[in-house]
């Protein structure tokens, strides 16, 4: 028994060394020759490979022990690392096209939970008021710890109309909060606009998808169709990201043209880049370019650019390239810290991995991991500093990367609640806190942007 066992194993090295080898290829092309395959650790894999066929209480297939392997490797290098199954990999090419089923919802790991990063406006989870810093403890009668954020994920989502029970624990709440979702059909509108009041204009950006840089310009057009803007905010709040080209494509829209947006810097060739606001950076295929009809105004109209701790990745691009070309005020709390770079990488049977390869710069060389942008003017959601929230960041992250340039600082420790509450009673009932609404009176950080615009107005007809 002993001697076939040991002989799986070498059978298992030889496997483990071919899936090793097939990932090194695509993922390491560059990589200098002469790198050796870990033989000793692959053999103690293989050794608890056996020992798990052999010994565990029921027998287990090969194929989800491999799969589980490779998925453990790459979850356990940063938070945003993870092998995609084929649903997995079905839903995040259908999530970047802007339409998937689900509850909407944009999620990360902490001490093996689920912790929301930011809920996505107009879904199911903002409407029922779930808040960014929420950890989900429970999916149904099921219990999040020791789930996988690809498995936890792949709960949330399903067909549209069915639905699901979120066991959630918020700081300042003496219980936890059960809300019932009934998932949809996400259909995320990534632009919003409207003319707030004559000559002030408010676009909101609440993802960045495939589409969203050439919706952004169409919506800029129509601010400048009743004439001239004196003033427009661009609203990043809570925009978790998306994809690179559609960053690039909405700072190209406001910044002169070939001016650098963001660079990337990672191991390989093909992850040191520069992009700039060229068409070559933000069309993808032969498409017309859809910013050289852009009003002339936009590249010249005061800006505020809001932002937040949910505003992360993409969002962070934009505001950072925004920022270094002092091309608008920054404004609102600390972004969320996402600076890194995911290639995702094909693998057969429909499946792939995300992989972190790199990291972003703003145009001035800042990186953005685990310290985010720092806005110009720091205003709190309200007057008095309360209404935050927890303020979840990468920084707070398991296994977050490192900020290679600036040292980290410590996080601050959020409140346990707002300012001027009472603690609540143990008996009391937690209750998830109403939808907040953008671009309205109650929006306090909106309307300073928005005395800011008209404040600099004064000053430049002075």
């Amino acid at each position: 028994m002993q001697k076939k066992l040991q002989q799986t194993g070498l059978v298992m090295i030889g496997l483990c060394a071919g899936v090793l080898l097939s990932l090194n290829f695509s993922a390491n092309a560059n990589k200098p020759v002469g790198s050796t395959l870990p033989v000793e650790e692959l053999r103690q894999f293989a050794d608890v490979l056996n020992a798990v066929k052999s010994g565990y209480v029921e027998p287990v297939d090969d194929k989800k022990l491999i799969t589980h392997a490779i998925s453990g490797m790459l979850s356990g290098l940063d938070p945003h690392s993870a092998y995609l199954d084929q649903d997995a990999f079905k839903d995040l090419q259908a999530g970047t096209q802007g339409e998937f089923g689900g509850l909407g919802i944009e999620v990360g790991m902490e001490d093996g939970f689920v912790k929301v990063v930011s809920p996505i406006e107009d879904t199911p989870a903002f409407r029922a008021g779930v808040k960014a810093g929420d950890l989900i403890i429970k999916l149904d009668d099921t219990s999040t710890k020791g789930l996988t954020l690809s498995d936890a994920v792949k709960r949330m989502r399903g067909k549209p109309d069915t639905s699901i029970r979120l066991t959630i624990a918020r700081k300042g709440e003496t219980k936890p909060i059960e809300v019932t979702l009934t998932r949809e059909i996400i259909k995320v509108q990534s632009v919003k606009s409207k003319l707030v009041e004559p000559g002030y204009g408010y676009l909101r950006l609440t993802q960045f998808q495939e589409a969203s840089a050439e919706d952004l310009a169409k919506h800029i057009g129509k601010l400048y169709k009743d004439g001239e803007l004196k003033g427009l905010v661009l609203d990043l709040r809570n925009d978790p990201g998306g994809l690179l080209h559609g960053a690039v494509g909405v700072s190209a829209a406001f910044l002169p043209p070939k001016a650098t947006v963001v660079s990337t810097d990672g191991r390989t060739e093909d992850a040191k880049r520069r992009f700039i606001a060229a068409p070559e950076d933000y069309l993808r295929g032969s498409r017309e370019d859809y910013l050289a009809t852009l009003p002339a105004g936009a590249k010249s109209v005061p800006m505020v650019v809001l932002v937040n701790s949910g505003s992360a990745s993409a969002s962070e691009i934009v505001a950072g390239a925004l920022q270094d070309h002092k091309r608008a005020v920054i404004m609102g709390t600390q972004t969320f810290g996402k600076g890194s770079v995911q290639t995702i990488m094909p693998l057969a049977n429909n499946t792939a991995i995300k992989l972190t390869t790199a990291r972003y710069y703003t145009p001035n060389g800042r990186s953005i991991q685990a310290k985010g942008i720092v806005p110009d003017i720091i205003v709190e959601e309200t007057p008095n500093g309360s209404g935050g929230g927890i303020r979840l960041r990468e920084a707070d992250l398991d296994r977050h990367l490192g900020n290679d340039k600036e040292p980290e600082e410590a996080a601050p420790k959020p409140a346990a609640g707002a300012k001027g509450k009472p603690a609540k009673e143990e008996d009391e009932e937690a209750k998830p806190a109403a939808p907040f609404e953008f671009a309205t009176a109650s929006d306090y950080q909106f309307t300073q942007a928005l005395n800011l615009l008209k404040g600099l107005q004064i000053i430049q007809k002075n």
